[in-house]
């Protein structure tokens, strides 16, 4: 008999509601993924790599040329030199890397703080560690960090603590302030930090993104995570990287080079090729922007409502309470299945949610043909 390391319920609501969409035939705003094609030249350069024979085993750390391109980036957009060598681990996906993380330094009976909202991986990671999550939920209003309320969790067993900024679902991003108390955290209670840093490259209205990793307190002792997939819309490739200070890259890497051990050589090398443009991010920047704030223009013809725009990732949370009194899981199964238009509950990424908020998640990573055609579907409720 096989006792389950995580007391699963079933497939994630991502699956669930992706296919819910596609029986209903749906417009899906629910799972967080391009409906838009990547930039043509890097699939030109995944295709020239292929020919020019990237196709065997990449260096367990992956392929050096891409590494050097990730310290030059971070050197350019965090200010920060990281050591391609000792400090860069390339992953099949942020996923992955927040796993192998987690794997890296917890011990059965160990605490993790996981702040929720939280996206789904996180608090079935810390079981299958043998650990416990320790949820602490954000401020309703803002979806910022409640300091008190994460100084209050945290104990002697508190080994780390998970952070996501920009976060997923919320898309709130984090302020030096708050920095400053992660700072006063981990030195309290000598703790790591597992960064997921995935959406680095989507923070707007002209605000830089702030990363672990230009902290000394926090680099030391944090594993910084990032992915290809959401910085150049190809979340099907499965490509990540892990940046930590050399005593945890090397314990990362233990556990790394028996779990994948390489990953995808001709897209590692296609990379970094594409990287020595670092427009390209900036590019990535304005055009994810640009179809939050077409997203939000065409929604106004609704009676969804926000707080405030989303400070950067592909979301954004918005009210339904003008509309309903159903539970967001089964407003956003009515609004799949009576309407066309898919969302993910906002419930879902509690372990136990507040009560009836009555909000979900709307995904505008997508055409604007496609964010047109979903709010021309909700202007009629």
């Amino acid at each position: 008999m096989i006792i389950p390391k995580y007391p699963s319920t079933g497939v994630t609501i991502f699956s669930v509601m992706s296919a819910l969409a596609q029986e209903h035939q749906a417009i899906n705003l629910s799972q967080g993924f391009p409906d838009f094609p990547i930039d043509e030249a890097l699939g030109d350069l995944v295709a020239k790599a292929i020919k020019e024979g990237y196709n065997q085993y990449a260096p367990m750390p992956g392929l050096l040329v891409l590494r050097e391109a990730i310290s030059r980036k971070v050197e350019h957009f965090q200010q920060v030199a990281i050591d391609p060598v000792t400090e860069v681990t390339i992953t099949p996906g942020a996923t992955y890397a927040i796993y192998t993380a987690f794997a890296t330094i917890l011990q059965p009976g160990d605490e993790v703080i996981v702040l929720e909202p939280a996206y789904d991986s996180y608090v079935p990671n810390i079981y299958a560690n043998g650990a416990v999550p320790v949820r602490v939920p954000l401020n309703k209003e803002d979806f910022g960090v409640d300091w008190e309320r994460v100084f209050a969790a945290a104990s002697q067993r508190t080994k780390a603590i998970i952070i996501n900024n920009p976060h997923n679902p919320c898309g709130s991003t984090w302020a030096p302030e708050d920095f400053q108390q992660l700072i006063k955290l981990v030195q309290e209670y000598d703790l790591y930090v597992v960064a997921d840093e995935v959406y680095e490259h989507l923070v707007f209205d002209n605000e830089a993104h702030l990363s672990v990793l230009r902290f000394p307190e926090l680099r030391d002792r944090s594993f910084a995570v990032y992915s290809f997939g959401k910085a150049f819309h190809s979340t099907g490739w499965k490509l990540g990287y892990c940046i930590a200070p050399p005593s945890l890259t090397d314990a990362f890497r233990a556990l790394h080079q028996y779990l994948a051990f390489s990953v995808n050589t001709p897209m590692q090398q296609a990379l970094a090729l594409y990287l020595e443009d670092l427009g390209r991010l900036a590019a990535t920047t304005r055009l994810l922007q640009d179809k939050r704030d077409f997203f939000l223009e065409q929604m106004k013809d609704t009676r969804f409502r926000y707080r405030r725009p989303a400070s950067g990732s592909y979301f954004q949370v918005m009210s339904y309470e003008a509309l309903s009194d159903l539970p967001d899981q089964e407003f956003a199964r009515w609004l799949t299945q009576e309407h066309g238009v898919a969302t993910i509950p906002l419930s879902s990424f509690y372990g136990s949610a507040p009560d009836n908020q009555r909000l979900v998640r709307f995904c505008f990573a997508k055409k604007e043909a496609t964010l047109e055609a979903a709010a021309g579907r909700l202007s009629i409720l």
